[in-house]
């Protein structure tokens, strides 16, 4: 699930993608933070996940993100 991120908060959240577990098609826990580093150390942002989609083919997910217009493709090391 993509957390664009909130900027009109004191202290951003967001900004990051997160995995939801699920058990018999319903949320079971807390989400667990998958990809980030959307902001920088000094807390701006690099930018925001718009979209997520995963290709199971492949086994890639997809990350659109909106400031750089840019396209994350994530898979697992070879």
């Amino acid at each position: 699930m993509g957390e664009h991120g909130s900027w009109n908060r004191q202290d951003l959240s967001g900004y990051k993608v997160v995995w939801v577990p699920f058990s018999g098609g319903k949320p079971e826990g807390k989400p667990v933070d998958f990809v980030t580093g959307f902001l920088d150390q000094n807390g701006h942002a690099r930018g925001g996940p718009v979209g997520v989609a995963f290709d199971p083919k492949k086994r890639i997910l997809l990350i659109a993100e909106n400031l750089s217009n840019t396209v994350w493709r994530v898979a697992p090391g070879q």
